[in-house]
């Protein structure tokens, strides 16, 4: 019988997000509700056949692979996980699957996740939800005053499918839309009506300045001192993309000293966020532990395709294979 290990299961709702009694008599399954340090991991997951993992909440770095003897499989979300280091499971045997979509999910609806998470935090940032509420709690009365987004100029860095969602809801709300990044072309924003600007006129024109790439090579601290520097005072920023998108300390900076009048952080260098972190402690921070994707229709989308995965792997026949030249090393 297969042992099985579903990671980083914050929210403790894996085991109700897929159809598991189908691995009945073929796998074994544990639940892992927190996150494991890579030396806690090593030990813990050494008896797993299988790793179940949920985006890139968990790390599977060569050194991790190597001390895990029994891993055969590792799902994954989608075609590729970003800190699995893919080349360490082939030469280890380790074979790489996508978990599968669940039969009958709305992908429309699923995408607006992201979007709807980040249109929240940018008015809970704009309009101080959070400090507000606490002040109420310790029995205070109305003490800062917030930001009207109509008539505003919302930034858009990246304008992919999240950020032309992003669009939609800022038209709604009557805001200037303007966007950048590296491909973007005029025309490609004026068809979803945002007007294309320069790198350097995004950050000095937004209000409002929402982060939409995809982490790579050349995102990668691409928000740095110098373009928050020239954003205007008492402007915000939101991230829900990935934190080193943003220069950590250069925003720390930004927000402390000026120009940055406050920020709405999705998404971190660090995840979880180390509890003595700085951000934990500005007042003028909205902080959430990465929601983005974290709605119930999305994680029964991500879990719901694992369970047919395994089951397949268990017959022989694993399904959606990412390195096949692990079919040929693969442990007996």
């Amino acid at each position: 019988m297969l042992k099985v290990a579903i990671l980083d299961d914050y929210a403790g709702v894996a085991r109700d997000c897929a159809d598991w009694g189908r691995l009945k008599g073929t796998a074994e399954l544990t639940v892992f509700g927190r996150h494991l340090p890579e030396e806690e991991a090593a030990e813990l997951l050494a008896p797993f056949d299988v790793l179940c993992t949920l985006r890139e909440r968990m790390a599977l770095p060569r050194t991790l692979l190597a001390r895990l003897p029994n891993l055969k499989l590792i799902l994954m979300v989608g075609p590729a996980l970003a800190n699995l280091d893919m080349a360490a499971a082939t030469e280890l045997g380790i074979v790489v699957s996508g978990s599968g979509p669940r039969a009958g999910a709305d992908y429309a609806r699923i995408g607006a996740a992201t979007p709807e998470l980040t249109w929240g935090l940018m008015i809970a940032t704009v309009r101080h939800i959070a400090q507000e509420d606490q002040a109420l709690r310790d029995g205070r009365w109305q003490s800062t005053l917030g930001l009207i987004l109509a008539g505003r100029t919302l930034g858009l860095l990246g304008l992919g499918r999240i950020g032309q969602r992003m669009a939609q809801y800022g038209r709604a709300f009557e805001m200037d839309l303007i966007a950048w990044s590296q491909n973007l072309t005029a025309e490609a924003a004026e068809a979803v009506g945002v007007r294309r600007v320069e790198k350097d006129e995004l950050f000095a024109q937004a209000d409002v300045l929402s982060v939409h790439l995809v982490l790579s090579a050349r995102s990668r601290g691409l928000v740095g001192a110098r373009e928050l520097s020239l954003m205007k005072p008492g402007s915000y920023l939101v991230n829900t993309s990935r934190g080193p998108i943003v220069d950590e300390a250069a925003l720390i900076t930004a927000l402390v000293h000026g120009p940055l009048a406050g920020a709405g952080l999705d998404t971190f260098d660090q995840e979880p966020l180390p509890t003595d972190h700085p951000l934990r402690r500005l007042p003028n921070v909205v902080v959430t532990p990465h929601l983005g994707y974290a709605t119930r229709e999305t994680l029964e989308s991500f879990y719901g395709g694992m369970p047919e995965a395994i089951e397949a792997f268990a017959h022989g026949a694993p399904l959606r294979v990412a390195n096949p030249e692990a079919l040929e090393r693969r442990r007996t």
